[in-house]
């Protein structure tokens, strides 16, 4: 999975099994998942040919699952919890027809889920949208156009995705800690000029971290002049030996581990990642081998 910003559209890209009660929404496998945001005065018609048009703009398969809001992507959150991400978009001026803000959430597992699982998936993300709208304050459970997105790559690893499965726990955590983020974000009681980026840490009890490069405290991790833009690998695990290696887990097992990585913190390869998210690490290697 990749996703990066073109303008005022989040594009998540990769090869998933989804379910969408979006824009061209059901259960299938595609391509492309947009978040879009429309101006305030937008007029709500055809929202189909909207995105298609975004989409063959981009020269990318209409394949796609598209969902639209009034909410600015300066005020996305991203929430890594191990195989979950969570992407959110949240405004509540719309617990009834007017305004166009809404609460978009698209949920992505890296370990494949049955259809069941991600049917599920869409229940437990709302049962945790509703928990966050209810401990801010708020006596609704959602606005009129709330949408959900769930995608997954990969065998099946999980059947279920109710509040007690691994896939739900993370989930609910995500979401019920992500929407309320992202309302402070968008009611301005928290100022960001670019999506937050959450990574849930278990480094000294379980809580959520927002990742900035700026004052980091472990800077710099690797070398001087090291570009941070890729803190959070898209590629992790990427099973490159001539990268990182399997080692032993604390609490069993083995997990990945890219430690010693330096690829994309070289400046120019990063650089290089963000003009073409899409690249792949032969390509950034390749990138890296003629500086």
């Amino acid at each position: 999975m990749r996703y990066f910003i073109r303008g005022s559209t989040l594009f998540i890209r990769g090869s998933f099994l989804a379910a969408s009660t979006g824009v061209n929404g059901g259960l299938r496998r595609i391509s492309t998942i947009l978040n879009h945001t429309v101006a305030l005065d937008w007029d709500h018609q055809e929202p189909f040919r909207s995105m298609e048009r975004i989409v063959s703009e981009q020269g990318l398969p209409r394949d796609f699952f598209g969902l639209l809001t009034a909410v600015e992507m300066r005020n996305l959150c991203i929430l890594h919890f191990d195989f979950i991400t969570a992407f959110i978009t949240a405004g509540v001026s719309n617990p009834n027809p007017e305004p166009p803000h809404t609460i978009n959430i698209v949920i992505h597992s890296s370990e494949g889920l049955s259809e069941g699982a991600i049917l599920e998936t869409i229940i437990t993300a709302t049962e945790a949208k509703t928990r966050a709208l209810q401990l801010m304050g708020y006596t609704f459970t959602g606005t009129t156009t709330d949408e959900v997105v769930v995608a997954c790559e990969g065998d099946v690893h999980h059947v279920y995705a109710g509040t007690l499965t691994e896939v739900g726990k993370r989930v609910y955590a995500a979401v019920l800690f992500g929407v309320q983020e992202a309302l402070k974000r968008h009611e301005e009681m928290v100022h960001r000029t670019e999506p937050s980026l959450f990574i849930h840490s278990r480094y000294d009890g379980s809580h959520w971290v927002e990742w900035s490069a700026k004052d980091c405290p472990y800077f710099p991790c690797h070398f001087q002049g090291q570009s941070c833009s890729f803190c959070y690998c898209p590629f992790y695990p990427c099973r490159d030996e001539g990268l990182g290696q399997w080692v032993e887990s604390s609490s069993g097992g083995t997990v990945w581990s890219c430690s010693q990585c330096t690829l994309l913190h070289i400046p120019d390869v990063a650089a290089y990642l963000k003009k073409n998210p899409e690249a792949t690490l032969r390509e950034l290697r390749a990138v890296s081998e003629r500086l």
